[in-house]
Parts: structure tokens; C-alpha cells; sequence
């Protein structure tokens, strides 16, 4: 009876299926960002894909979630499993949150330093699809994920200097005695380039979840 009982729960590779999947969202969303900060009149649509993203981003973490509550057996502790999908997902909903405040204010040209922001969350977004699937074998991988999470916090650390440098040019070009003293610009720019560092921001947080999980699991 036991083992007919087991039979019927999701299999544990299945959570692992669920997070590449999620990660792949990660990755699909950030270059559609990448795109909407290039600008141009293409801006609606690509904001439009990374909602898409973001959709499909929540329904496998409602799907993980269930599974966690259903699951006999799980791979590694259910509230670290809960704590990785919810990380991963708050990432795609900041990238949802960046291109609503685009929308919003109907922004079609972006400074040079927010596209260079959109390659961070290119680059963590990748770091992170490659660090998610090692997390099926964490004795086999545990030195390659550690790797892999220690330069997702370094892209974190470049997107802030970056972030600081965005800012002090945007005070630069709109002060009123310097530039063309256009608040209203300033006050958009200010708020594209805070939640560009939020992204990468929640990216960190991805990867402090998942080297717990390594500590915890080897």
C-alpha cells in the first residue's frame, strides 16, 4: 500500500524540472528587457513579452508550490524549496515592475548605462540558468555552483556602481543651474534605473538561497 501511495506523489526530479523551467523564464524575460532598453518604437512590444514571461514565471511557481504540499518525498527541505522558487520569481516580477513603470510613462529612449544594466540582468539571469539545473547533483557540482553563485553577487556589485554613476549623470543633466532642468525626467530615470538594481538585486537573493541549499545538502 505504501508503495502505491509513493507511486501516485510527484517525483522529486520533477521540482528540479520546475526550477530549470522557471530559470529559462528568467533568461527569456531578461532579454526581452534587454530589448525594451534599446528603445525605439519596438518598447511596447517587448514590454508586452517580458509580462509574458512573468505570467508564465508565476504559474510554474504556483506549480511548485503545490507540488511541495502534495509531495511524499522532496529533494531537499520543502521551506528552502519554497524560498528558491519565490526568489526566482521575485526576479521576473521586478523585471514586470521595470518595464510597467516604462509603459507607464511612455518611455522610448534609455541612457547608456540602464542598457548596460540590462546586460547585468542578462548576465545574472544566465549565471543563474546554469546554476540551477547542477542543483540535481549538489555533491557532484557543489564547487561549480558556489563559482557560479560568488559571480552572481560580483555582476550584483558592478550593477550598483553602475546604478550610482546613472544617477549622478541624470542629477548632472537635469539640475537647474548645469542642465535643462526637467524634474520630471529626472524623477523617471531615477525610478528606471532603481528598479533595474532591483532585478539584479533579487538575483542575489537567488543566489544566497541556493548556496544554503549547498551548505545544507553536502
Amino acid at each position: 500500500m505504501l508503495g502505491w501511495f509513493k507511486a501516485l506523489m510527484p517525483r522529486e526530479d520533477r521540482f528540479f524540472d520546475l526550477f530549470e523551467r522557471h530559470s529559462r523564464t528568467l533568461v527569456a524575460g531578461a532579454e526581452a528587457l534587454e530589448n525594451v532598453l534599446r528603445g525605439g518604437e519596438a518598447v511596447p512590444g517587448y514590454c508586452q513579452q517580458v509580462v509574458a514571461h512573468e505570467d508564465e514565471a508565476d504559474a510554474i511557481t504556483a506549480e511548485v508550490l503545490l507540488a511541495v504540499r502534495r509531495s511524499f518525498i522532496t529533494p531537499f527541505d520543502r521551506g528552502d524549496i519554497k524560498d528558491l522558487i519565490q526568489s526566482m520569481d521575485d526576479a521576473i516580477d521586478q523585471m514586470n515592475k521595470t518595464v510597467k513603470t516604462i509603459a507607464l510613462y511612455e518611455v522610448r529612449t534609455f541612457d547608456p548605462l540602464m542598457r548596460e544594466m540590462g546586460g547585468t540582468v542578462i548576465e545574472a539571469a544566465r549565471l543563474t540558468a546554469e546554476a540551477i539545473p547542477l542543483l540535481s547533483a549538489i555533491g557532484t557540482h557543489a564547487a561549480r555552483i558556489n563559482t557560479l553563485t560568488e559571480a552572481i553577487t560580483r555582476v550584483e556589485g558592478r550593477s550598483d556602481e553602475m546604478q550610482e554613476r546613472g544617477l549622478k549623470a541624470l542629477y548632472q543633466a537635469h539640475r537647474k543651474d548645469g542642465g535643462d532642468g526637467d524634474t520630471m525626467a529626472y524623477l523617471i530615470g531615477a525610478e528606471i534605473y532603481g528598479h533595474l538594481e532591483d532585478v539584479v538585486d533579487r538575483f542575489e537573493d537567488v543566489a544566497n538561497e541556493i548556496s544554503g541549499i549547498v551548505i545544507e545538502n553536502i
